[in-house]
């Protein structure tokens, strides 16, 4: 069982910058590869990155590469979200997610399974203003 609770997130302007992080709690962090999600209002939870559970191999939505830096310190059972360049439209509730699997988890055209992730955090409000 693993509990994950995300923080970090807030109300930004238009080209700032937020890191999130997702705090996990339970037995072993370290075999779980870890996504970050996001929903914005009126819209579908849609993937933003993958880690896998070495933080050596990372994914991410084709609207955020570039920007966004997925990494994790498996020694304080923490993945972090770092996002620059911020964007109205990456106003969103995150959530955080954990896959119990070493390996990478891969986009299939642009979309990640949400079915492959066990657990997830209760989100955190990103607001970005234009």
């Amino acid at each position: 069982q693993v509990q994950l609770v995300e923080s970090g997130g807030g109300l930004v302007q238009a080209g700032g910058s937020l890191r999130l992080s997702c705090a996990a709690s339970g037995r072993g962090f370290s075999g779980y590869a870890m996504g970050w999600f996001r929903q914005a209002p009126g819209k579908e939870r849609e993937f933003v990155s993958t880690i896998n559970w070495t933080g050596g191999s990372t994914y991410y939505a084709d609207s955020v590469k570039g920007r966004f830096t997925s990494s994790r310190d498996n020694a304080k059972n923490t993945v972090y979200l770092q996002m620059n360049s911020l964007k109205p439209d990456d106003t969103a509730v995150y959530y955080c997610a954990a896959a119990p699997r070493y390996g990478t988890i891969a986009p299939t055209n642009g979309v990640v399974r949400e079915g492959l992730f066990d657990y997830w955090g209760q989100g955190t409000q990103v607001t970005v203003s234009s």
